[in-house]
């Protein structure tokens, strides 16, 4: 079965710098569409997907079965503003969000406590994209490195 992919997912996918073996942390996954295309797109990536919301984490991995047999992806419910590393786990190469709204401007503490939470998670020149440029915008994470 092939899954639909919206336009702009697509599109902000296809923004995204990957490469073989990237690791990939997606901020706000829903049910896991993008997550499962940056897996389609390289053979030796790995991307870990958060979302603050339950129920979007049991569809993401509902509709993520052979992903997640091949090890390539992962699933955390967690909000990003509480999102740290398990013991053990390796950086991330980049981190990508769409809607999400910790991230969105309209509550300046918290995004500045999950901006903090995403430089931790990446590696020293991992880099951070979010939703609302052309498809994507690059943040500087500088302040909180």
């Amino acid at each position: 079965m092939v899954e639909r992919v919206s336009k702009r997912l697509m599109e902000i996918v296809d923004a995204l710098p990957l490469k073989e073996g990237v690791r990939v942390l997606e901020i706000g996954c829903g049910p896991g569409v993008a997550a499962r295309e940056v897996c389609r797109r390289t053979e030796r990536s790995y991307v870990l997907a958060i979302d603050r919301s339950e129920k979007a984490i049991r569809q993401a991995i509902y509709g993520s079965t052979s992903e997640l047999r091949s090890g390539r992806i992962y699933f955390r419910q967690v909000a990003v503003e509480d999102f740290e590393l398990d013991a053990g786990d390796k950086r991330f190469d980049l981190a990508f969000a769409v809607r999400v709204g910790a991230l969105d401007g309209r509550h300046p503490e918290l995004e500045k406590q999950a901006l903090g939470k995403i430089a931790k998670a990446l590696k020293r020149n991992g880099r951070f994209f979010i939703d609302g440029g052309d498809p994507l915008q690059e943040i500087s994470l500088d302040d909180f490195r």
